[in-house]
């Protein structure tokens, strides 16, 4: 099973969830784990009755919420502690090093940091970075309005001394851009669609699913994409 985590404070659940239905449209079996403080993903995905720990099913992705580590899952699940859990690839949501810690994120795995430009976001993110005692290697995902250099340049200032190499690959997403309020709308209605947002967004969503799909479905999944996108 592929990890794929992605670190930091800002609000980052519904990113994750529509890069989740891509994927599961690819037939991949996706489990999105929300191991954050605030717990986002209970109140955005529909559940009948939630508990301190379950795992539910969204739009084909199993969304687990309330569980420190893979072994929680597992007992959850009613697998031995010793067995794979059934998915292809699991979505990791993380606000805090004891997740990182927990979930065993190494650089075997495919890691983003994903930050806004408001300074509590920018070190409350890295914060979450201090405890690492090895090198772990990040991509940004950097949400922004003018998407500068100086902003760039201020992120890797601000990370200096932290056991962090940034990978040369940035991917940025429109801050204030109609998004936010198009995937509050989907929120409403229970639903992920994409025909709605910004040409930026969808483009940014297609590169990192391209990142974490191996090269030789690179074509298959942006056919899909068209699909999706018809979906209203």
């Amino acid at each position: 099973m592929k990890k794929i985590s992605f670190i930091g404070s800002y609000d980052k659940t519904d990113l994750i969830l529509y890069i989740a239905k891509i994927l599961v449209a690819m037939d991949k079996k996706i489990l999105m784990v929300d191991s954050t403080i605030n717990q986002k993903a209970k109140y955005v995905v529909p559940v009948i009755k939630p508990t301190r720990a379950y795992v539910t099913d969204f739009e084909g992705i199993d969304v687990a919420v309330g569980f420190k580590n893979f072994n929680e899952i597992k007992e959850y699940l009613g697998m031995p502690i010793h067995a794979d859990l059934p998915y292809n690839m699991a979505l990791l949501d993380i606000d805090n090093y004891e997740s990182i810690s927990e979930f065993n994120i190494t650089n075997e795995d495919k890691n983003y940091f994903v930050t806004g430009f408001d300074l509590y976001t920018l070190k409350r993110g890295l914060e979450i970075l201090s405890g690492l005692t090895q090198i772990l290697n990040l991509t940004k995902v950097l949400f922004s309005k003018h998407m500068s250099k100086e902003e760039d340049d201020y992120l890797n200032y601000l990370s200096l001394g932290y056991k962090i190499v940034w990978n040369e690959d940035r991917v940025y997403f429109p801050f204030e851009n109609g998004d936010q309020t198009v995937i509050a709308e989907n929120q409403r209605v229970a639903k992920i669609k994409y025909r709605k947002l910004s040409d930026q967004f969808k483009e940014s969503l297609i590169y990192i699913v391209q990142q974490i799909l191996d090269q030789d479905e690179y074509s298959k999944m942006k056919k899909i994409f068209r699909q999706l996108e018809k979906d209203v």
